[in-house]
């Protein structure tokens, strides 16, 4: 038998589900991930051994990291399992349709991936009930053909982007849908990278950074890294693709992919600067003068590239998003300060959108 209660913190877009599981003596000597995946709410054996990598597992009230782990009958297993939560709703009423244009790159009877552009919200909140990307979504196919596990306030969103974040994203037509697509970001079969330009030159050409996060407690608008028990776990590699050298009056920068493995708020704005290396043109985490942001208006970080396997075809979609205009310009201005392209880097680049390709030397 196991008991199940939700985690009470409102702060968050994804809560957090408890699960507990007494070892029936039937149970007595298998593998702890085998137990575990095949728990109820769990979706298989490989999500139940990420949890047990993450820390979220624990045996008798310790925390155990090991996987292979014999259980023993009687033994008391707990562990917390991600679940999407929709946020207070500010509305009250069924959404407005909006007549703001999608840039959609791919549609079909069960969803949608689509471009939003900088400055796009994506549903209401205080202080922004109306334009949003839920109010054109509404308008493009009518609120009865989107999904609504998140709320009245926000039908067919899956996973958001902050307001001034572009690129690619995904919205669900119907409940199972979008309950599929959570899913794969759950386990971590749906992958998303992003393209961001940080501060200073990032030594490593690949690296991973794991940490907790939680709303900042000197700051509510931010987020920070914390070691609370109540911070949410959150995984980002990255791979550096260009640097670029200083000169008078910055530290010169990297270029860097992204691939997000959690979906934190601000995850990689909170990330890059917890390394030392915060992304250019960032009012919240950033630094620096406006000419050593590149007069940026809104923080270098794009949603490039997106894949998956459909969960109703079986088909499989990969998507990527040239750089906006804005971000382009920045990069193409620093083209002739371009030191060092990886080979990751040369694979990538030329399907950015840049016009200057310098930052393309011989290898």
């Amino acid at each position: 038998m196991y008991d199940q209660y939700c985690d009470g913190d409102s702060e968050t877009s994804e809560d957090c589900l408890q699960l507990e599981h007494r070892v029936d003596p039937s149970e007595d000597g298998m593998r702890l991930d085998s137990l575990i995946g095949s728990i109820d709410g769990v979706p298989s054996r490989s999500a139940a051994a990420r949890l047990i990598e993450e820390g979220s597992v624990f045996v008798n009230g310790s925390p155990c990291d090991s996987k292979r782990r014999l259980v023993r009958s009687d033994d008391l297993i707990e562990l917390s399992l991600p679940q999407p939560r929709p946020e207070p709703s500010f509305v009250s009423s069924a959404l407005e349709a909006d007549p703001i244009p999608l840039d959609i790159r791919f549609e079909d009877e069960y969803l949608i991936v689509l471009s939003k552009p900088r400055g796009l919200v994506c549903h209401p909140a205080r202080g922004h009930e109306r334009n949003t990307l839920a109010n054109a979504l509404v308008h493009h196919v009518g609120i009865e053909h989107l999904g609504t596990l998140q709320g009245e306030d926000r039908p067919g969103i899956v996973h958001r982007l902050d307001r001034d974040t572009s690129g690619l994203m995904l919205a669900a037509k119907d409940d199972d849908t979008q309950r599929d697509l959570q899913n794969l970001i759950r386990i971590r079969t749906l992958d998303r990278r992003y393209i961001t330009l940080v501060h200073g030159g990032v030594a490593a050409d690949t690296g991973t950074i794991t940490t907790g996060i939680a709303r900042s407690l000197r700051d509510r608008q931010r987020m920070a890294v914390s070691a609370d028990l109540r911070a949410r776990q959150a995984i980002t590699t990255y791979e550096v693709l260009a640097r670029i050298d200083s000169r008078r009056g910055d530290e010169g920068y990297t270029l860097v992919e992204c691939h997000l493995f959690t979906g934190r708020t601000h995850q990689i704005r909170v990330h890059m600067r917890h390394i030392g290396h915060s992304i250019v043109g960032d009012p919240l985490y950033g630094k620096g003068s406006q000419e050593m942001n590149l007069d940026l208006a809104r923080q270098f970080l794009h949603s490039w590239s997106i894949r998956f396997d459909h969960p109703r075809t079986g088909e499989a979609i990969v998507l990527t998003d040239e750089l906006p205009w804005d971000l382009a310009g920045a990069l193409d201005a620093l083209a002739d300060r371009c030191a060092h392209t990886t080979p990751r880097g040369r694979e990538i680049i030329p399907h950015l959108g840049l016009f200057d390709t310098s930052f393309l030397p011989l290898p």
